[in-house]
């Protein structure tokens, strides 16, 4: 009988699978890292910027009064308020401007008012082409 020879036969075939152990203990680690540190992050803080006093108080400014039932009023200088339908509001606002664009519109509003209505006074004023808008604030803490 001649002799055989199996060339490659003392090799040892290589593993073609993937060793899982270290990939979970990495997993493990990152879990437990990230499940102490997540109550330590604080969330929904926003820091607003503080407002400074104008030195100057402008000659005439226009207030929109918006009230608690979203009633809207104007009234120019301090003087008493006129009820305004709010689809009117930017046509009396401009014709108190009388023509001049630089004059200030201030939107008071109560704190009780829903913000959608704050906004809706807003969007009318801007698109009738009032350049000036400010919102009302009470100062202190």
């Amino acid at each position: 009988m001649p002799a055989v020879s199996h060339r490659g036969s003392g090799r040892r075939r290589t593993m073609s699978e993937i060793n899982m152990v270290p990939f979970i203990d990495v997993m493990l680690v990152l879990l437990i890292i990230f499940m102490i540190s997540a109550p330590l992050i604080t969330t929904g803080l926003v820091d607003l910027p503080t407002v400074g006093k104008s030195k100057q108080r402008p000659e005439h400014v226009i207030e929109v009064v918006v009230g608690k039932d979203e009633s809207v009023r104007v009234r120019l200088d301090g003087s008493d308020p006129q009820g305004v339908p709010l689809r009117s509001v930017a046509t009396k606002v401009r014709e108190l401007q009388q023509g001049n664009a630089d004059t200030p519109v201030v939107i008071s509003a109560d704190k009780t008012v829903r913000y959608e209505a704050v906004v809706k006074v807003m969007d009318l004023l801007q698109k009738a082409g009032v350049l000036r808008v400010g919102l009302s604030v009470q100062s202190g803490a």
